[in-house]
């Protein structure tokens, strides 16, 4: 056989692409491995495969005490676990959350019971004019313009509207839904189990009155914990503020800080947010567009 010889050009064109391909390889090796150490030291909740407000801070709410049905209980940490009919159901019962959602970007997470069944549990977000009980089994989540639901049959309601979403929640098999409300871009989107089931309503960022966070359920006997909030940072003050705050313990700790009284006070109101009531980054006024 006659060999063919290259020339030096095609010689040392070749080695170059081994070298490139290796170089390659190796950089998708080093890829893979960064993505594995970012998923395990980064992802709080690994069922995400991002967290939807990774870069956020925790947040502090609950269950409104003043603003349920007399069907529901409240009890657990801070109030944040809604026990819906206790005894037996003759109709449907809500509650609503004390953070007001507008204008900010805010997630948290609603963890279902193993007790899934009946005409409707839902989960959303609605004005104060939104009815919390009627005698009746109905979807009450959205059936008028004060409220936007999502019910455990996979069908978002507004306006007394519904449209079909995801598929049915199997029923007897505990749950977790994730929601994400973005006050500037006027979007909810719904998680069901780690899984994002896309943007399922749009326009919120129009609405002038005050919206918050908002369940019910018509079976009897059914449970819904509130836990995961978290909340985008307002500005780089904000996210400063949320730092310090993870060390310090109460205000007698702030007073022990070296810094400006100005400062302090600033600190102390977010320990007031924090523990007293809900974060607010403005005033309930401002909320209401168009004021």
């Amino acid at each position: 056989m006659t060999s063919v010889q290259q020339s030096p050009r095609n010689v040392s064109r070749g080695r170059r692409r081994e070298r490139v391909n290796a170089s390659q390889r190796r950089c998708d090796r080093s890829s893979d491995s960064q993505l594995q150490v970012f998923k395990a030291t980064n992802m709080e909740d690994e069922k995400y495969e991002l967290h939807p407000l990774m870069h956020g801070c925790d947040d502090s709410w609950t269950w409104n005490r003043r603003e349920k049905s007399r069907e529901v209980t409240l009890y657990g940490n801070s109030f944040n676990i809604a026990h819906f009919h206790p005894n037996w159901s003759s109709g449907t019962a809500g509650v609503r959350g004390t953070r007001v959602l507008n204008n900010g970007k805010y997630f948290w997470e609603i963890h279902l019971s193993q007790r899934i069944f009946g005409t409707s549990m839902m989960f959303g977000i609605a004005t104060k004019y939104a009815r919390l009980h009627v005698d009746s089994f109905t979807n009450l989540l959205g059936e008028d313009c004060h409220g936007w639901g999502l019910s455990h049959k996979g069908l978002l309601w507004h306006g007394g509207t519904w449209y079909h979403y995801t598929k049915p929640f199997r029923e007897n098999e505990a749950t977790v839904i994730g929601i994400l409300f973005d006050g500037v871009d006027g979007t909810l989107t719904f998680y069901k189990d780690g899984k994002c089931l896309g943007i399922a309503f749009r326009g919120l960022h129009e609405v002038k009155q005050s919206l918050y966070p908002m369940v019910c359920s018509t079976a009897a006997k059914t449970e819904m914990k509130l836990t995961g909030m978290k909340r985008d940072f307002v500005n780089l003050q904000d996210r400063c503020r949320a730092v310090i705050l993870k060390c310090v313990v109460d205000k007698t700790s702030i007073d022990e800080l070296m810094i400006p009284p100005r400062i302090k006070g600033y600190l102390k109101e977010g320990i007031n947010e924090i523990r007293m009531q809900p974060f607010q980054p403005i005033s309930e006024n401002e909320y209401l567009l168009g004021t």
